[in-house]
């Protein structure tokens, strides 16, 4: 019975290391489907859409003094609501239709890893 009870706890804990593992790989290959094309692989606002007629800079995530500033609500508000919601470009389309709550969890936590800040207390 203990045997029993020691293999089932180390299946539980098997499948939640693979899920954590699974939702930044999710991540990844959203980050890259949705926010590469502006913002670019390293977060630099220079993705391959970007071009010199392009009529808006995206935003640099590696700029932590522009990064600090945001609370992480500020920053779900933006993806799901695009850009004019929170009068910014409206080339920032808005993702609340297509993303998850928490997917968009996941991409704050990609974009404070980029700036390697985190924002103010949310208000």
């Amino acid at each position: 019975m203990k045997m029993i009870r020691s293999a089932i706890v180390l299946t539980f804990a098997v499948v939640l290391l693979s899920a954590g593992a699974a939702k930044a790989a999710d991540t990844e290959t959203i980050f890259k489907f949705y926010c590469v094309q502006c913002h670019g692989a390293a977060g630099n606002g220079d993705g391959p859409n970007v071009s010199p007629d392009f009529p808006v800079t995206p935003r640099n995530f590696n700029k932590a003094d522009e990064m600090g500033k945001l609370t992480d609500l500020d920053i779900k508000n933006v993806i799901k609501e695009g850009g004019p919601s929170v009068s910014k470009s409206p080339m920032m389309p808005p993702w609340g239709k297509t993303l998850t709550d928490g997917e968009i969890d996941g991409l704050i936590v990609k974009l404070r890893a980029f700036c390697k800040c985190t924002g103010p207390a949310a208000k």
